[in-house]
């Protein structure tokens, strides 16, 4: 998209922010070029602007005339986006721009994801910290760092920080959705050592099995859908090759992000050579079992084999067959939901990531629960499955979920600026992807009164991330409305 057309989309003054932010890396874990950009931004406006040492920028704006004892408001957005893109495009996230392109009444990157999750809440941020015509009470506007893999930056929010009382999170991706909870998580990782085997059968030939074309997207916002995990798919294939046709695995990479579905999967094996036209064969009829196992749901599964050369080691067959077994036993996807909010997920596991080495395999999952106690039991069955196998099984990145609060009074107000605004009450919700909500409000020393909103967003954390135009005014829109009258 030329950078005029983006410039010309109402509200401009958002949409120059988020196309300033589309031209700046910041991938998870590099966010130093984009830190710097926003304490420059802040500086630039003479507002109060400070880093802390988990590298959280905030910027203060005073309250306007009329609004000086009114309660302070924190405003919050992560600047970090989720790296994902097509296999066949050559971005580098760590140092490329997005190429952003209008698709109707949708903003989408060109096979990359977009990072309107969660640009677009910061870009609200900006203009609201440059619109000296505003009627507002004092802002702190806090914008973390690292969300998307660990919420290392809300994790380490200095004590102190922040004074405001009210929170607005920018970062709930259903326009005319108010999120007053969400779940928490747990990172699992496991990982098998081994000693390579070298001893490949004379007359083995090579092959690279190809999986690609899932949807993927974010593992707690879409977890619901039944979209395939390219893991689980590649699995089940295995399962089947090791055990009826000789097969031999020499590697597997799969899935490239903790918090989302994995789309693609690659595996060299090796196989006798009188049965390569049979594996060939097997590759075709897996891709249309897949294919129909998730009509509907999926449209563009491509599963291909194509001749490798022949790898310098394999894995070993105790390591292979445990893996495969442990691999199939361990639930994906769903596993409870909220009995209160009806459609709404409580637990959920993504078996994200199998990647191997010379001398390991090392897995990574995601466990998402609302419930602190069935989170620890979705962890507990997880170890108990891997450790059979014989797999090493570690836990960390543990946060908090954001409990509900029935007598948020800055929910009554949002509610009652929406109904009068579009005559339409807002739907108030839980999600069950992480916000960094429930993690402030432990790292603050005052009750936080908190509501997460925002434009629509969809396929987060995939190439397919697009988010709708109008919403993004609409939402803009909203957010003054409400900081106009906190008074």
């Amino acid at each position: 998209m030329a950078t005029a057309e983006i410039l010309s989309i109402n509200p401009q003054n958002v949409w120059k922010h988020f196309h300033s932010l589309t031209q700046i890396p910041r991938p998870t874990g590099q966010m130093g070029q984009v830190t710097r950009f926003m304490m420059d931004f802040g500086q630039s406006l003479h507002l109060e602007t400070i880093q802390d040492k988990a590298g959280n920028v905030l910027i203060k704006k005073p309250a306007t005339k009329g609004y000086e004892i009114a309660k302070t408001v924190i405003l919050q957005s992560h600047l970090d986006m989720v790296p994902q893109k097509n296999a066949d495009v050559t971005h580098n996230f760590a140092t490329d721009p997005i190429e952003t392109v209008i698709d109707g009444d949708w903003i989408k990157a060109r096979s990359t994801t977009l990072g309107a999750d969660n640009g677009v809440g910061c870009a609200m941020m900006m203009a609201v910290l440059e619109d000296s015509t505003l009627q507002h009470p004092a802002i702190e506007a806090l914008f973390t760092v690292d969300e998307e893999v660990g919420m290392d930056g809300a994790n380490g929010l200095e004590k102190g920080m922040l004074e405001g009382s009210l929170m607005l999170n920018i970062d709930t991706e259903e326009e005319g959705e108010l999120c007053i909870g969400c779940a928490g998580g747990r990172d699992v990782n496991i990982s098998f050592g081994f000693k390579p085997d070298r001893a490949i059968d004379q007359g083995d030939v090579a092959y690279k099995i190809s999986l690609r074309g899932l949807k993927g997207g974010h593992s707690g916002v879409q977890i619901h859908l039944g979209r395939a995990n390219a893991n689980k798919l590649m699995n089940r294939f295995l399962k089947d090759v090791v055990r009826n046709y000789e097969a031999r695995i020499a590697s597997i990479q799969g899935g490239s992000l903790r918090n989302a579905i994995p789309r693609e999967s690659f595996v060299v094996l090796t196989i006798p050579e009188q049965l390569s036209d049979d594996l060939v064969d097997l590759v075709g009829e897996y891709e249309k079992l897949f294919r129909e196992d998730f009509a509907g749901i999926e449209d563009n599964i491509s599963f291909k084999a194509e001749p490798a050369d022949l790898p310098a080691s394999l894995l070993p067959e105790e390591i292979q067959d445990d893996l495969i077994n442990a691999v199939e036993g361990c639930i994906n996807g769903v596993v409870s939901y909220l009995a209160d909010f009806p459609g709404v997920v409580e637990s959920s596991l993504n078996l994200a990531m199998i990647h191997s080495s010379d001398e390991s395999i090392e897995m990574k999952l995601l466990v998402r629960s609302s419930s602190e106690s069935r989170k620890e039991w979705i962890c507990s069955s997880v170890e108990s499955l891997f450790q059979l196998a014989g797999a090493k099984v570690e836990f960390d990145g543990d946060y908090p979920g954001w409990q509900p609060n029935a007598n948020s009074e800055l929910l009554g107000l949002m509610e009652r600026i929406y109904l009068e605004k579009y005559d339409q009450r807002p739907k108030v919700m839980v999600i069950h992807a992480g916000l960094e909500c429930g993690i402030i409000q432990s790292n603050v020393a005052q009750k936080l009164d908190i509501v997460s909103f925002g434009p629509t967003i969809t396929g987060a954390h995939s190439p397919d991330e697009a988010v709708k135009i109008d919403t993004v005014g609409k939402s803009y829109e909203y957010l003054l409305a409400i900081l106009e009258k906190l008074n």
